[in-house]
């Protein structure tokens, strides 16, 4: 509609297009019809200039503060879908869509949009808007984008030029909902990037024209002839991969996105951060400093504004319930009340005298029925509930009146509607703590309560147990003729008590005394200049606030005819108020601006409307910064029915302070009403600067009016000590008067903050003897003692340390596109706090018929609104579907609900924009890294300050015994040392004449866990070949298993494989052959048949150096190494395994690892034989099925060794979990277990085993018996718990010293602590260094560096390691750069430190324990410090319960977070913000990606380790199928 803004229409013009908005937005004309009538309408006055949108040649009309009558603006109302338009001004759309058009001109800000599984995406109306087909159609079917079917607005595309550009694979800045194709079609529907960059927002209601953009999607070219090898990606198969600008291998969409989020975080944030000095260990985060070019209040004090005298009239009566006796026996047919049905009807009248005589009856019956006359159930002064549906004011008035007269004091509340409405657990809590037992409501009302079974009222949750007490006269006993209710003047004793919600949710009664009751009448009679008889139409809730006051007390007292109108004929008929006005002819209306509203939408010249007996329409919500739009545009309308200018008398009220200020209603028409347009900046700081027009960011005031009589007011500090505010300075109103509320019930200490207030002058005097009450409204006092409301202490925000108020970012999001997006009413603005800061989040209800495409473009149009007229960031915007946000009893959005949703992730959004990285500006410093210190001055400073150098050793192996390890050994489990001896001469021989292979080649061994591979294994070394052990292919999954042993074959340079007869078939299946091909396999030998005869003559080594094995596995980071182990190292290893161990033949050990590489291998293969212990091999396959298997092994061979992985433990941990009790009556007994130790190339799990250690203690397993070992692929086995030596002891660190590459010890439970526990003790003849990984240089004890081992057992070498040419030999054979210049050392490429501990060790030395934090490979760089991927995993796991898993892993600087799911798709959005929140607080990282997937996408290796970068090489080469994918700004 901007065209409509500019162009000069003609007054008649304006009116029918005007009409025609409210005819489209009531659904009277179909939007077809609006808009080809709208199009003829202004054709002829559209401008021929070409160009869309602002045409700059017409001057933009000035936004003028508009004084009622000034304008006729008011009358073409923008059209809105619904009704409840009460946010919206016209200047402030205007003022919205300038600041759009500034920020389009600030430059492109191109924001990827989320990519989503379509079982996420809603459905819209097809007609509208046809999402791309891509769900799941694969590749193969050759689907392809459609380009969503041309709506009329866009003219049809052509076909074949869109074709052949999806063909070539440009791929677009945001693929709608598609998330697992990869075919790179740019859709129409998704350019949304660039049309949100460039589009200039013209308002139209067709869509936006995006056909015009399509040279601008982003294209990223596949460079020629970039093959990329195929790399292990055991996970996701052989991706087709791309290189991005800095050669990082992607897949056409993701990284389209990512890179475009990359381009849009270098724009420049606003604030920058400042510099100032970090020690290098302490991460300061930033404090915001005040700006110092930021507005000062310049005025004077304010002086305190007394009302006008409160006049004592003579026969004003001396209390309410007087005034209520007097009328009902004088004028006992005067009416009182008149209820309305939906029909508009008259439903009941209620006359003075019913109301006495009913009162009377209600009173007498709760005094003297409830209980025996001995104990009755109430006295005078205990407190009652009154629970009345909005619908019946007449049997909420009778028991109000009851109670008064019973001196008793009610309760008004809700009434509850289900067992958990949100909210009324705190109302049980009100209730609780005033002791409230009996509850009054109507017949009705109490036929509708939730009953249980028994037809009782179920007790709801939170609340006390209750009398239910029906009200109606006819269930009540008629007073006897000498009862007679006890009428005093009005004295200190409570009322009533008002409830009241707070920000956080809680609920406090506000107690009001019966003298202030009295007086607030009597003020409000004075002010609105209130005569007997009158007649006064109500439609706001006559419980509580306004309603209650004017429509139920002071009515009273003046003996005044209340037309009550409820809320449900409101919603049939929203005129139905000023009806009744015309109708009764009513001097007087209460009403809120959204019933002014939705008369307006409604307003159709009707006959009937006559206001011109109105002297005074009572706006309640008055102070409320979008209340004037709706007077101005009210008075506009109506001014021709009768409605007199200064009729209009906006109102500021709350809880504590009762009316706080009215406008009165005078009869000089001539002195315009108060206004003030102010700047949004100046606000923000607290000040008041009178804007000048041009300015886009403005908030303009309507005043409402002055102090009321007898009491004093003034403005105060909002924080801190209650000091007088200057007279240009918003502060909180406070008021001093008899007419206030007195304490919250039962509260004294919050009571004394508000309602006890002494306000201080400038040196610090208080400005008088009387306490104030805190208004809770902000504000000030303009010229002439008027009063102005700005916001609610509730609905501030201090964000960066400028105030914010959610009410005025509410009407920014709104002026945003508003029709066809969002329902009025139905969004929620609050502050979370992160990371030491107030984050402002927006929660909105979108539309069902909205799309993706939408509902992103207005998120990024609201984020850029908000921006441009607050100059604050929106941390967090999500939209959630129609009709679930949690409601108030009233209807409207229940905020510290919907706050606790979001925080517990249970708001389940349908679209998520988090924008941490413009919002958060308070990081610490990017650290910069220090200049390293020379070696000598490292050791002066090692000396100086006594530290030793960390290094630490296992003790001597002794000689080693020279004889062929396969010579040694007794019972191989099921297979005797002979039986195997002669097995593999078997294999021997046939190697010898099948394979015809000579010394020292290289065979594949490819075997199923189990026996056969050890017979394998010999055979191989009696035939002096070199054996490599490979894990079969999975028969289920042969395509991504199979390429990984053909490469393991490949590589190693296999002369020949030798497996089983049923893997020799698979290796040839038709499976097989479309996974690898089949035709390049070296020769395979099937060792099932074997030849008779016995070999000429046994192999023995001549050089114990030569090459024993090759060990090939799969690093953590996903790399495919293998190492040679010579035959000495062979030895040493096993020899120094069963000094440690104390193997003995009579042993027996259980294993459940995988027997193809590392210590898994050597334990099962090498050490059985070597020491000739049995060994049960129990493979970890086999626990999938079935979980007990590995426990009942160990628990029936009695096992005290047992080696396993974290998957295994994890397994059990998962699947044995309830199942404790039944084990133990299976008999199943651990108690034998002296080692259980975990095999790992990682970081000890803590949490994993203790968790293993807590639930199977019930089984009898040791605590101290579960240990962790730590090996790599330069050494297999550094560390290894065994039998003797201390236990392995846990230190805790600071995490955030660990960043910084330095170890501070800190107290358990300490924040930001970490717990690492020792890898297990370190092994015979293994000696430990920690050194510098840049200078090479030796490091002192609890520093942290690398860890290099020296030791008989360091493997010699690597064999080709695949993918990375690169990796330097010099991992085998470093040395130190000082010190201890000429051992040769083996860098394991794990950081971690040594620290002495108080235990001493078997050889009486004090105890060295060797502590692993994670790999150097693994550790991410960002902002300068050194992260390890596990701790901001642990963090992200613990945040919410359906999180299983995570893996995070950088990109281009970006933090990338993969989440498995374990629950519905629903709750996919609700984890993004959370894991946000967490990483921000815990590791002050902003995370760029959130992507949410199913359980079991995060790739895990055999150990049990997590495979990140293959899941990154998935990721973005697209391979994942995410749920859910959040890109954050």
């Amino acid at each position: 509609m901007a065209d409509r803004d500019t162009l000069p229409l003609p007054l008649e013009v304006r009116d029918r297009l005007a009409e025609l908005e409210l005819e489209l937005s009531e659904g009277d004309i179909t939007q077809k019809g609006y808009e080809k009538k709208r199009s003829k309408l202004i054709g002829a006055f559209l401008p021929k200039a070409p160009g869309k949108g602002m045409d700059p040649s017409v001057p933009h009309e000035r936004r003028t503060p508009v004084t009622p009558g000034s304008s006729s603006r008011y009358h073409r109302r923008r059209s809105s879908g619904s009704r409840d338009e009460r946010y919206r001004s016209d200047v402030h759309t205007e003022a919205v869509q300038a600041a759009l058009a500034k920020q389009k001109e600030r430059g492109k800000m191109a924001v990827p949009m989320p990519s989503k599984r379509r079982s996420l995406v809603v459905q819209s109306s097809m007609d509208a808007y046809t999402p791309p087909d891509t769900s799941s159609g694969s590749e193969e079917e050759g689907s392809m984008q459609g380009e969503g079917t041309p709506t009329s607005s866009q003219g049809s595309i052509n076909m074949e030029n869109w074709i052949s550009r999806a063909i070539h694979g440009s791929t677009t800045s945001s693929t709608t909902s598609s998330s697992s194709t990869q075919s790179g079609g740019s859709g129409a529907a998704s350019r949304l990037a660039d049309v949100m960059g460039q589009t200039h927002l013209e308002n139209h209601s067709t869509p936006p024209d995006v056909t015009g953009y399509t040279t601008d999607s982003i294209q990223v070219e596949r460079p020629q002839g970039s093959t990329t090898a195929s790399r292990a990606t055991p996970k996701y198969g052989n991706a087709e991969l791309m290189e991005t600008g800095d050669g990082v291998p992607v897949g056409g969409r993701v990284s389209a996105k990512i890179q475009q989020l990359v381009n849009t975080l270098k724009r420049p944030k606003r604030p920058p951060l400042r510099e100032f000095f970090v020690d290098d260990f302490e991460e300061l985060l930033e404090v915001q400093q005040p700006d110092p070019n930021q507005p000062k209040a310049e005025g004077a004090q304010m002086l305190a504004m007394r009302g006008e005298q409160l006049g004592v009239v003579t026969n004003w009566p001396p209390s309410l319930e007087a005034a209520l006796q007097r009328w009902g026996t004088i004028s006992p047919k005067a009416p009182c009340l008149t209820t309305m049905d939906t029909n508009g009807k008259p439903l009941y009248i209620l006359t003075y005298g019913k109301l006495w005589v009913r009162s009377m009856k209600v009173a007498y019956n709760i005094l003297h029925k409830l209980g025996s006359k001995q104990e009755p159930m109430v006295r005078p002064g205990d407190r009652v509930a009154l629970v009345f549906p909005n619908n019946d004011p007449a049997a909420f008035m009778v028991a109000f009146y009851g109670c008064l007269l019973a001196e008793l004091v009610p309760v008004p509340i809700e009434v509850p509607l289900t067992r958990k409405d949100a909210g009324s657990q705190q109302i049980g809590f009100l209730l609780g703590s005033c002791g409230v037992t009996v509850a009054l409501t109507s017949d009705a009302c109490h036929k509708g309560l939730p009953k249980s079974t028994t037809g009782e009222i179920p007790q709801f949750k939170g609340w006390p147990k209750l009398l239910w007490f029906v009200t109606e006269s006819k269930h009540l006993s008629k007073p006897p003729r000498d009862w007679f209710p006890h009428i005093k003047d009005a004295n200190n004793d409570t009322a009533y008590i008002e409830y009241k919600t707070c920000k956080d949710g809680s609920v406090l009664g506000v107690t009001v005394m019966r003298i202030a009751l009295l007086t607030h009448c009597q003020a409000l009679t004075q002010s609105c200049g209130y005569t007997e008889a009158e007649t006064i139409v109500n439609v706001l809730d006559f419980k509580k606030d306004v309603g209650l006051w004017h429509g139920i007390l002071t009515s009273v007292m003046n003996m005044m005819h209340v037309i009550s109108i409820p809320y449900s004929l409101m919603k049939v008929n929203p005129l139905s108020w000023i009806q009744k006005v015309g109708q009764y002819k009513a001097k007087v209306a209460c009403v809120k601006s959204r019933d002014m509203h939705w008369a307006l939408v409604a307003h159709k010249d009707q006959r009937d409307v006559n206001l011109s007996s109105l002297r005074m329409l009572v706006v309640a919500d008055g102070s409320n910064p979008w209340s004037i739009s709706s007077c101005d545009a009210f008075l506009n309308v109506f001014q021709s029915k009768g409605l007199k200018p200064e009729v209009i008398c906006p109102c500021a009220s709350s809880p504590e302070a009762l009316t706080v200020a009215i406008r009165r209603p005078t009869d000089d028409s001539n002195q315009p009403p108060g206004r003030g347009v102010l700047s949004m900046q100046g606000l923000s700081h607290g000040v008041i600067r009178v804007d000048s027009e041009e300015k886009l960011s403005v908030l303009t005031l309507q005043d409402v009016g002055t102090a009321m009589p007898g009491a004093l007011m003034c403005v105060v500090k909002p924080d801190g000590v209650p000091q007088l505010c200057k007279t240009d300075e918003i502060g909180e109103l406070c008021v001093c008067s008899v007419a206030t509320g007195t304490s919250y019930y039962g509260l004294s200490g919050m009571t004394k903050n508000t309602f006890e207030v002494f306000p201080m002058n400038s040196v610090g005097a208080p400005i008088s003897e009387y306490p104030f009450t805190r208004t809770g409204l902000l504000g000030f006092v303009g010229p002439g003692g008027l009063c102005f409301i700005a916001g609610k202490m509730d609905g501030l925000m201090v964000v960066g340390g400028r105030r914010h108020n959610a009410d005025d970012i509410v009407a920014t999001a709104l002026a945003v596109e508003p029709m066809k997006f969002v329902y009025r009413g139905r969004i929620a603005v609050f502050s979370i706090s992160v990371l030491h800061d107030e984050r402002i989040v927006v929660v909105a209800e979108q539309r069902p018929d909205s799309t993706e495409e939408d509902s992103f473009q207005w998120m990024s149009r609201v984020l850029q609104a908000i921006d441009g007229i607050h100059q604050v960031g929106v941390y967090c915007l999500a939209l959630v579907p129609s009709n679930t946000l949690p409601k108030t009893p009233l209807g409207g959005i229940h905020l510290s609900e919907t706050k606790q949703l979001f925080l517990e992730g249970s708001l389940h959004p349908c679209n998520v924009l988090m924008c941490p990285h413009t919002c958060v500006t308070n990081l610490p410093k990017p650290r910069q890294k220090q200049p390293e210190i020379g070696p000598a001055s490292v050791m002066v400073g090692n000396l100086v300050s006594g530290k030793r150098i960390a290094q630490a050793s296992g003790r001597d192996l002794g000689q080693m015994e020279d004889n062929d390890q396969a010579r040694k050994g007794t019972i191989a489990s099921s297979l005797s040392c002979v039986q195997l001896h002669k097995r593999a001469e078997k294999i021997a021989t046939m190697l010898a004449e099948r394979g015809h292979l000579q010394d020292g080649d290289h065979v594949a061994l490819v075997y199923p866990p189990g026996i056969d591979l050890i017979a394998a294994f010999y055979g191989c070394l009696y035939a002096g070949c070199v054996p490599i052990t490979v894990r079969p292919p999975h028969p289920q999954n042969i395509a991504t298993t199979l390429p990984t042993v053909k490469m393991i074959v490949e590589v190693s340079r296999s002369a020949c494989m030798m497996t089983t007869a049923v893997i020799c078939k698979l290796l040839r299946s038709k499976e097989a052959s479309a996974a690898v091909d089949v035709r390049t396999w070296p020769p395979v030998l099937d060792t099932d048949d074997l030849p008779k005869k016995k070999p000429p003559l046994l192999y023995k080594p001549s050089n114990p150096d030569t090459l024993a094995y090759l060990d090939f596995s799969v690093s953590t980071t996903g790399m495919l190494a293998g190492v040679k182990m010579s035959h000495t190292a062979t030895s040493a290893f096993c020899r120094s395994i069963k000094l440690q161990c104390e193997l003995y033949p009579s042993r027996e050990v259980a294993i459940c690892l995988d027997p193809y590489c590392g210590l898994g291998f050597v334990i099962w293969c090498l050490c059985s034989v070597y020491s000739g212990h049995q060994s049960i091999l129990i493979p970890p396959s086999e626990l999938e099925v079935n979980p007990a298997l590995w426990l009942l092994a160990v628990s029936q061979y009695k096992v005290r060794d047992t080696f396993c992985s974290y998957s295994v433990m994890e397994l059990c941990t998962k699947g044995l979990g309830l199942q404790t009790e039944s084990l133990k009556s299976r008999g199943l007994d651990l108690s034998r277990v002296r080692t259980c130790v975990v095999v790992a190339e990682e970081r000890p799990r803590i949490a994993l085993t203790q968790s293993f250690s807590k639930l199977f203690k019930d089984l009898g397993l040791h605590p101290r018996a579960v240990s962790t070992s730590f090996g790599c692929r330069v050494n297999l086995a550094v560390c290894l718990q065994g039998t003797s030596g201390p236990d392995p002891t846990t230190v805790y660190v600071d995490m955030r010293a660990l960043r910084h590459d330095r170890v501070r010890l800190v107290e358990r439970g300490s924040p930001h602590s970490l717990p690492l526990m020792e890898s297990g003790k370190i092994l015979p003849g293994v000696r430990i260094i920690i050194a510098n990984p840049e200078t090479k240089g030796p490091l002192g004890d609890s520093h942290l560096g690398e860890i290099w081992v020296c030791s008989g057992h360091n493997a010699s070498g690597y064999f080709t390691v695949y993918g990375d040419e690169a990796l330097q030999s010099d991992h085998f054979n470093s040395r130190l750069s000082f010190g201890d210049t000429q051992t040769i050392w083996a860098c394991t490429g794990y950081l971690g430190f040594l620290r002495r501990t108080e235990l001493t060790d078997a050889s009486g030395e004090r105890h060295d324990a060797l502590y692993v934090v994670g790999a150097l490979d693994e550790a991410m760089e960002l902002r300068g410090m050194r992260y390890h991927p596990i701790d901001i995993e642990t963090s992200v796991i613990r945040t919410h319960k359906s999180i299983t898993e995570c893996a995070v892993f950088t990109w281009t600087n970006l933090l990338v977070v993969v989440v498995e799911l374990d629950g519905s798709e629903q709750e996919a959005l609700d984890l993004v913000p959370l894991v946000t929140n967490v990483v921000l607080e815990e590791h002050y990282l902003i995370v760029g990606v959130v992507v949410v997937v199913d359980i079991g996408v995060i790739p895990i290796n055999s150990r049990g380790e997590k495979q990140r970068m293959h899941l990154r090489d998935g990721f973005l080469a697209d391979q994942l199928d995410p749920i859910y994918v959040a890109y954050n700004m």
